[in-house]
């Protein structure tokens, strides 16, 4: 068995790459590792979003759960966020999330916190993987002692709870526009806002099971862009499929990234003196822009690899409070343990409403640098190699003399696609994009 997990839990498309043997013994050795030293009958939250496939795999991950004597505890439909939360809330020894995020129907992933609300570490995940090898070494129980199940009945409601207390300030007044992505949002982003006070338009909020992401939420921006603009509202959000990021859009139509909401949102708490250490951790992805922004305010911006995860570990390692990604996983760590859609919204809707500024006004804190991000599509299999074939290598290198001094260029493997992505920042688009797009069609060629 190759490596399961990649930056966001294990994920393939469902039934072929993610089949119903894979969830079951990836619940039946993550229940056991996550469980194992637990005195009492341990308890585990199951939560996905709107997928078809949701359901066959969640009745095979909760049939392993249950094999090693654990308590399955079914949330249903909700946000990855919102299992993070409620772990914490209800108390439980761990979560698990049955989605694929952004990725198209077809795709699902199974991720797990540990009782803390945070996802696992490297090692512990290496453990489970190993165990799923020898799965010999589990010990099933019998009898009184097979785990069971029950329903989280009110985890929607206790979720919308939460978010409305994560704010003191009221929305009266503001027009907003949301993208549910037709995916675990789709009731709860609408009434956490409506019950905070805003007026709100919303599209794309009717999953069936096969429309998730389907040319919508945050990565197909166009509707929201549309909506904004058409019925007048100061501000729009999407959510990709499992809510646990978020784009915004100002009044204009015009993109407020992830990068963008941190630097917003990072000079109002510094201002308020609420940003601890007076730091914002980003990635290698993050716009040159954004830092700075920080040092013509004050603000020391730390970058880590790509990957929410890495993200949190270095907030929790230096005790910060504010951090994400330019594809909007924004991590609040004073609401919630991992990046939260609908809580980056509310932050980000504050700061408007207490600012007396326009969307678009706000958002000229930061000048984003321009930047190209092309994706090459590659084997699996090879995607880590490119460094090793000799032309991509020598085209890099060519790349980086080229683009040094007014720019940069960042290669880097997808955590949970088979893409290389190529990312190139700079002056002149036009170079750029040519560039970018030369160099991935040279990826793909080598590594298929």
């Amino acid at each position: 068995m190759g490596k399961l997990f990649g930056t966001d839990g294990v994920r393939g498309i469902a039934n072929t790459e993610l089949t119903c043997e894979l969830a079951y013994k990836l619940g039946r050795a993550g229940a056991y590792v996550l469980t194992r030293e637990t005195a009492h009958a341990p308890k585990i939250l199951v939560g996905m979003d709107t997928r078809i496939s949701g359901d066959m795999l969640e009745s095979a991950l909760v049939a392993g759960i249950c094999s090693v004597g654990a308590h399955a505890v079914i949330a249903g439909i909700v946000p990855t966020p919102a299992v993070a939360h409620l772990v914490r809330k209800y108390n439980l020894d761990a979560g698990v999330v049955i989605s694929a995020s952004h990725n198209p129907v077809e795709y699902n992933g199974i991720k797990f916190f540990n009782s803390a609300g945070y996802k696992l570490r490297d090692e512990l995940e290496n453990e489970i993987e190993e165990l799923m090898e020898n799965m010999d070494r589990i010990p099933l129980p019998t009898g009184e002692n097979v785990g069971t199940k029950s329903l989280a009945e009110d985890a929607v409601d206790d979720y919308i709870d939460f978010l409305t207390t994560t704010t003191t300030t009221n929305f009266k007044g503001l027009k907003v526009a949301i993208d549910c992505a037709n995916g675990a949002s789709y009731k709860v982003a609408p009434i956490a806002l409506l019950n905070l006070g805003a007026e709100v338009s919303i599209i794309h909020n009717e999953p069936d099971g096969t429309n998730i992401n389907k040319d919508c939420g945050s990565t197909h921006m166009e509707d929201i862009c549309k909506l904004v603009v058409e019925n007048g509202c100061d501000i729009g959000f999407a959510f990709d499929g499992d809510a646990d990021r978020c784009l915004a859009v100002d009044e204009k139509g015009q993109l407020i990234d992830g990068d963008k909401i941190l630097a917003i949102c990072g000079y109002d708490m510094k201002k308020k003196g609420e940003l601890k250490n007076d730091v914002i951790v980003g990635t290698v992805m993050s716009n040159l822009g954004l830092s700075i922004m920080g040092r013509e305010n004050g603000i020391s911006i730390e970058q880590v690899g790509v990957g929410d995860r890495y993200v949190l570990e270095r907030m929790l390692e230096k005790g910060y409070n504010l951090g994400g990604e330019q594809s909007g996983h924004v991590i609040f760590l004073d609401y919630n343990t991992t990046g939260d859609g609908i809580v980056t919204a509310i932050q980000l809707l504050s700061v408007l409403k207490n600012c007396g500024l326009k969307a678009s006004e706000m958002a000229e804190i930061m000048e984003s640098m321009p930047q190209v991000l092309v994706n090459a599509r590659v084997n699996n299999l090879k995607k880590n190699d490119y460094m090793e074939v000799s032309e991509i290598k020598d085209r890099i290198d060519e790349l980086e003399k080229k683009f040094a001094g007014e720019g940069r260029v960042l290669i880097r493997t997808s955590g949970t696609e088979p893409l290389v992505r190529v990312m190139i920042e700079g002056k002149d688009i036009n170079v750029m994009q040519a560039e970018a797009e030369s160099l991935a069609l040279l990826i793909e060629e080598k590594l298929q």
